[in-house]
């Protein structure tokens, strides 16, 4: 039997074990959670964020981003978010045939979930384009939002929302303003609520019971009137 002997020169073999060394320094990289550093400003953190989650491949703007997490922030300041971990983005800018939730695991910097989301019915057709306050309006409200508690109701399991935004979602809850499943929202189907963020029934549980007891979630639009008169975004 002959026997094969195989020549490996120094700088071949340093070359090949540098290649492993950079694979699990990637992959160590992508496993461990991010950590920002404190000092960095809110703006650098939001786009080091939205880089890394490459949140631009799935449709969500950086202004979006920028915005919500700019606004998450300064509630976590002010104590109004008890669970900090979970950030939800409705980006109503974008087409109701798009995935435009986006439920952010902050904690770990990655998307849990992308799917679609209803507007309302008053709001626009495809496109949202008129936001509203007022009770029997029909519309999507605009800003910043924390999640209560659960409840059954006529499309299942739901889950409060209380508006945090005087004048453009503060009478959310009287409103029954809630998130919850619903089977004309889904792939190929742009359906509209009654102003509630419906998401597709067959998600709705999960995201409902991940998100439920304190956590953030904001209903975006570029609209001025909101984006100059938000105190959130402006405080």
């Amino acid at each position: 039997m002959r026997r094969l002997i195989v020549y490996i020169s120094v700088s071949s073999l340093f070359l090949i074990l540098s290649g492993f060394s950079a694979v699990n320094e990637r992959t160590a990289a992508l496993s461990t959670p991010l950590r920002i550093d404190a000092s960095k400003s809110i703006a650098a953190k939001a786009s080091l964020l939205y880089d890394l989650m490459e949140l631009d491949t799935k449709g969500l703007s950086k202004e979006a981003f920028d915005y919500a997490y700019k606004g998450y922030q300064q509630l976590l300041e002010k104590g109004t978010i008890s669970r900090s971990e979970y950030l939800t983005i409705c980006d109503l800018s974008q087409s109701s045939k798009k995935r435009r939730l986006y439920l952010i695991d902050i904690a770990n910097s990655k998307v849990v979930l992308n799917t679609y989301v209803a507007h309302g019915r008053n709001s626009g057709g495809e496109y949202a384009r008129r936001f509203s306050n007022k009770t029997s309006s029909h519309q999507s409200s605009l800003g910043f939002y924390i999640t209560r508690n659960t409840y059954s109701g006529e499309h299942g399991l739901s889950l409060r929302l209380e508006g945090l935004e005087p004048g453009f979602n503060d009478k959310a809850y009287r409103r029954a303003i809630v998130v919850h499943g619903a089977s004309y929202i889904g792939e190929g189907s742009a359906g509209r609520s009654y102003g509630c963020p419906a998401v597709p029934a067959k998600e709705s549980k999960t995201l409902i019971n991940t998100i439920k007891n304190g956590t953030c979630l904001f209903i975006y639009h570029p609209q001025v009137n909101y984006l100059k008169g938000s105190k959130i975004l402006n405080g």
